[in-house]
């Protein structure tokens, strides 16, 4: 849901829904009102020569594809058509609940366009991003990826038969150590040259327990901040309890789903917060004295945590407007 917004689409009269379904070299076009299909590389050029012989009227879904997508959605910006950039397991599960197990970019195409035309209503809309934003995500996800490869090394040169490895994990630590620092540096500049960016970064750093690494991803993976209700942003963060009933059973309700970054960040600044914020350590004793285990203290603390900072971006951006 990455730059996406609600928006009452119930009084629009869409007169066409447009599939897309995204390859690294060409897309393959489903248009419902002419029935056809259409195979047109992914470029910018014989995109908006498409996009140009479409009404006006028209709703486009394409899927998240790695940023292959990226292209398509500028191009259908810039010729003012609404799109929607969906889920690929949920249209994955809107396919299967037809009976269809066969897959072609041509079928894949024309569900989106009908998981449009059904579902169009209750979609988010995809919106612009600023440059600064897209480069920042992108040396986020870059700087994650990292620090990943840099944990899996260090296991490495704990397993009992790695002396003789022992001398490239350590090079390749140090190297990741450096390219790490390096990404810090660049993300540092990018926030700073940037007056919106910098003021969110300011605004989450006030709570206990927000460091800057926290700050710099809830930026990058979460630009929505500020604009949801406190059930949306807790979903977002995949901190929502999910309901598990049926009949008189009542199962253990647990958090699943949302954004593992924000999730992995967030979880960091509870521990912290939980030894150093006086009203987040109460809430933590308060809720192991009513029997709740640890970890599922530690969740409510990050949900605590991030439904508060939400108010407050919003507030924030309240002020800045008036």
């Amino acid at each position: 849901m990455d730059n996406m917004k609600m928006t009452d689409h119930t009084t629009t009269n869409w007169t066409t829904f447009l599939g897309f379904d995204v390859g690294k070299d060409t897309i393959a076009i489903f248009d419902s009102a002419s029935g056809q299909h259409h195979i047109l590389e992914n470029r910018a050029a014989p995109l908006r020569r498409f996009l140009k012989t479409c009404d006006p009227q028209s709703y486009a879904v394409c899927e998240a594809t790695g940023g292959y997508e990226g292209c398509l959605l500028d191009c259908l910006l810039a010729c003012n058509i609404t799109c929607h950039r969906a889920d690929a397991r949920k249209v994955k599960s809107f396919i299967r609940s037809f009976g269809t197990l066969a897959k072609t970019d041509a079928i894949d195409a024309r569900a989106l366009a009908d998981y449009g035309r059904e579902r169009h209503a209750r979609l988010a809309v995809w919106q612009a991003r600023s440059t600064a934003q897209v480069e920042l995500q992108t040396l986020a996800h870059h700087r994650v990826d990292l620090v990943k490869l840099r944990a899996a090394e260090k296991c490495r040169l704990q397993a009992p038969q790695a002396k003789i490895i022992r001398p490239f994990c350590r090079k390749l630590i140090a190297h990741l150590d450096k390219q790490i620092a390096t990404i810090e540096r660049e993300i540092n500049r990018r926030i700073a040259s940037d007056e919106r960016l910098a003021r969110t970064v300011e605004c989450l750093l006030a709570m206990p327990g927000v460091g800057q690494i926290t700050a710099h991803t809830l930026c990058a993976f979460l630009p929505e901040l500020g604009t949801l209700t406190r059930r949306q942003v807790a979903a977002l963060a995949g901190l929502a309890p999910h309901p598990r009933d049926s009949g008189k059973m009542h199962g253990y309700r647990r958090t699943h789903g949302g954004r593992p970054q924000i999730r992995t960040a967030l979880f960091m600044a509870a521990m912290s917060a939980r030894q150093h914020d006086q009203q987040m350590r109460a809430f933590y004793q308060r809720l192991i004295k009513n029997g709740k285990k640890p970890i599922v203290a530690i969740t409510a603390i990050m949900r605590k945590m991030i439904v508060i900072l939400n108010a407050r971006m919003r507030d924030m951006e309240m002020l800045h407007q008036s």
